[in-house]
């Protein structure tokens, strides 16, 4: 499954992405991007937004092992019954 990241080490919450494409982004009680959806990652207006970040912080991550769609684990740190994230650690 394929899952937006938002680095929140590097994002300055310039509001680039959130004004390029709504769809996916808002700020969060930080101040900072996050990703609200994981819906048409084939969006113009996705790639877009992800190529105008001015320090990089966006980037789509495959999360072969995860197969849950209410999963929020980019790296499968799962804990969610539908997800199989944890197999590779056990």
């Amino acid at each position: 499954m394929k899952k937006i990241i938002v680095n929140d080490n590097a994002c300055i919450g310039c509001g680039a992405c959130i004004s390029i494409d709504p769809e996916h982004f808002e700020f969060n009680d930080e101040g900072l991007s996050y990703a609200t959806n994981n819906d048409n990652l084939e969006s113009s207006n996705l790639a877009s937004a992800i190529s105008s970040c001015p320090t990089s912080a966006i980037h789509i991550e495959e999360n072969d092992n995860c197969n849950c769609e209410e999963c929020d684990c980019p790296k499968g740190n799962c804990d969610c019954e539908n997800c199989n994230c944890h197999s590779e650690e056990e």
